[in-house]
């Protein structure tokens, strides 16, 4: 896998981005599936998928930087107030098992009306992805230079790519098992509660999940230097 290049850095992010949407489609999976049983699927697209994650990290270390615009300092606060945010909606998506989270997708927890927005599923019924496209567009704010516009845009190009393509493929494969999600719950944040289709549950959230947010965030905050090279506390 050669790095060093812009090219090389859009070469894994195209990879990253379309293993996920090749290997989840319909047509694909059902054809690795029925050749390879569904652990073998599974485990064949985690590691296509971690490989080119790993990839794009690599090409994004070692890419040249190229400036493409330079965000005033006052931006520096952006990710210090959306980062939070994005923290809770991933720690609690994750944590939270419902019809559109990774191995979610089968008809035993469609229940119901109330078992169809569990916790942060309320609010919206893709969490984990829209805290990646927080964390995505958070970071876009505050740097201008072409290797991180291009990371980002990959992982806001699967986020909300990800969230429409989640929903179709739920619609074809569960039919009427579907519809209390779909009635029930959002692609946009709040939008089922404001309309009435839902209500905020907040005894299904809990208090560990914004506390575990709230602790990963700090930890992230001071690995910064560590993680990226670069200190976000703006001074």
């Amino acid at each position: 896998m050669l790095t060093g290049t812009l090219d090389s850095l859009i070469a894994a992010a195209a990879a990253f981005v379309a293993g996920h949407f090749i290997l989840s489609s319909r047509g694909p999976r059902r054809a690795l599936v029925r050749a390879l049983g569904e652990q073998q699927f599974l485990l064949v697209y985690s590691v296509i998928a971690l490989a080119t994650f790993v990839w794009m990290l690599a090409a994004y270390g070692n890419a040249p930087y190229l400036a493409i615009w330079a965000p005033p300092p006052v931006l520096r606060w952006v990710p210090l107030l959306v980062m939070p945010v994005a923290c809770f909606l991933v720690v609690a998506g994750l944590s939270t098992r419902s019809l559109t989270a990774v191995g979610g997708g089968g008809a035993d927890i469609a229940g119901g009306p109330r078992s169809a927005a569990p916790g942060i599923v309320s609010i919206t019924r893709h969490p984990t992805l829209w805290g990646f496209a927080l964390w995505a567009l958070a970071h876009l704010s505050v740097r201008g230079d072409a290797a991180n516009m291009i990371l980002m845009l990959a992982i806001l190009v699967l986020s909300f790519g990800g969230m429409v393509h989640i929903d179709q493929r739920r619609e074809i494969s569960l039919g009427s098992a579907w519809g209390p999600t779909k009635m029930t719950t959002s692609l946009i944040p709040f939008a089922a509660i404001l309309s009435g289709r839902t209500a905020l549950d907040w005894r299904g959230i809990g208090w560990y999940r914004p506390v575990a947010a709230l602790a990963l965030y700090v930890v992230l905050l001071y690995a910064h230097p560590w993680i990226a090279g670069v200190a976000v506390v703006p001074h």
